[in-house]
């Protein structure tokens, strides 16, 4: 089958992998559809370490095609929505209802595939870029089936991420300002987040001036291509600032252009060594620092309370979908993410 394999040294779309059966509580799905993140590119230029070779992707969505022994909540034809949380379900954080923080979820990749006879790896317990793979059962999430898959694959990360960040971890409330620095596929979430939330006023933040029109679609009120003129339009500063870029620079913007009692909240990935620095004195207005892994989500209630907004009209996900690329174009949507020219591409089987 086919799917796009990192080596360690290029990514290239190979022909010959194979996966094997799901065990017990575990479901195998053939995917539709695969949102490219920049996660995926930043394992490719090292700013994720992770075991190589490994089959990228972890945003997709397809159909249920067998389930192994004690699975009963899907069953084979199922849509299903995919995340990457392959918590065990039984420990202290996982009852708490916090599986984000589930140690069995975090640093320990499995090897579901092979090539040649040789055992690959999987990413971030997903890799939906494969026309098959084998998930947890618990990471596989049942859509409606009028939900296009293109855009339900993009719930899986992009959206628990920056919704999730908005709704779970920051706790936005409706009359709150917040700003948001970068407007891709994780900031425009953000911004919709805030936007379903009830803010106020929703200040995005980007360095490139053609993102305006879909920021705004997306619900924010005011665009700015440097954090210069945030102060002008909210002269106390930010009730909640999201960084989702990924460099320290921007992440000592966002705590500084923080109001009283103000939230930063880091979403981008920077290198795993980049330090970070703040005035100290600054923090004694009851400011906090937030990091939020996975918007801070629980899949199995909030994939499927986000399709439901879709199905309202509340929540924007076709309008996601920049541009959609069949597998073997990965190159091409590479590329694309990397300039900046999509939102979302998204690769298709």
């Amino acid at each position: 089958m086919r799917g796009v394999l990192f080596d360690g040294k290029r990514v290239e779309v190979v022909d010959d992998l194979e996966v094997r059966d799901p065990g017990p509580g575990e479901v195998l799905v053939a995917i539709s559809a695969a949102g490219l993140c920049h996660s995926d590119l930043s394992v490719v230029d090292g700013t994720i370490p992770f075991p190589v070779p490994v089959v990228l992707g972890h945003e997709g969505a397809g159909v249920v095609e067998a389930v192994g022994a004690g699975v009963t909540h899907v069953v084979p034809g199922d849509h299903v929505s995919l995340s990457t949380l392959a918590n065990c379900g039984t420990c202290a954080q996982c009852d708490r209802g916090r599986p984000t923080m589930c140690r069995q979820a975090i640093g320990r990749p499995g090897q579901p595939f092979t090539r040649g006879g040789r055992p690959v790896y999987q990413f971030a317990s997903n890799s939906a870029f494969a026309e098959r793979t084998v998930v947890k059962a618990v990471q596989a999430v049942r859509i409606p089936k009028d939900i296009p898959l293109p855009s339900a694959a993009l719930i899986g990360c992009g959206v628990l991420t920056g919704v999730g960040a908005v709704l779970n971890r920051a706790r936005v409330d409706r009359g709150e300002s917040v700003l948001v620095i970068g407007t891709g596929g994780i900031g425009l979430n953000v911004i919709q987040g805030a936007r379903i939330a009830g803010a106020l006023r929703i200040v995005a933040v980007d360095a490139n001036p053609a993102k305006e029109a879909v920021a705004r679609q997306f619900g924010a009120t005011d665009f700015l291509t440097s954090t210069d003129g945030v102060k002008d339009i909210l002269p106390t500063g930010a009730d909640h600032a999201f960084e989702c870029v990924g460099r320290v620079e921007l992440i000592r913007q966002a705590i500084d252009l923080l109001d009283r009692h103000g939230q930063a909240v880091l979403l981008g990935v920077p290198p795993a060594t980049a330090e970070a620095s703040f005035l100290v004195s600054s923090m004694y207005l009851d400011k906090s620092i937030l990091g939020c892994r996975y918007g801070s989500s629980r899949p199995q209630r909030d994939i499927a309370r986000y399709a439901e907004l879709y199905r309202a009209g509340r929540l924007l996900l076709d309008e996601l979908v920049t541009e959609t690329y069949p597998v073997e174009d990965f190159a091409k949507a590479e590329a694309d993410a990397e300039a900046g020219r999509v939102a979302r591409g998204v690769l298709t089987f």
